[in-house]
């Protein structure tokens, strides 16, 4: 398994449409793309604005599959404006 974490700090003004967004993407990534396994969309409970993703692949291609999606693609470029920080990382199952 490949799995993916990505931590976003999201600007306050935007949150809203943010997370209406993010979880469009989550759900459209477990419906359309084979290679996605899991795909959670967790809050701090300390900040409202710093979102926490999950995602968990068959594989490194099936992630870089995901990156090419249209829905994906679509996604990143409407909220990349509306975010602070973004820090992901790659880890594979041990």
């Amino acid at each position: 398994m490949h799995i993916i974490t990505v931590t976003l700090q999201v600007k306050p003004a935007h949150l809203a449409d943010f997370m209406q967004a993010m979880h469009a993407n989550a759900r459209e990534s477990l419906r359309s793309e084979p290679g996605c396994r899991q795909f959670d969309v967790c809050v701090a409970l300390d900040d409202p604005h710093r979102v926490f993703l999950y995602e968990v692949y068959y594989s490194a291609e099936a992630f870089q599959e995901h990156l090419r999606s249209p829905h994906f693609l679509a996604f990143n470029d409407a909220t990349a404006p509306w975010l602070e920080a973004k820090k992901v990382g790659a880890f594979a199952r041990g």
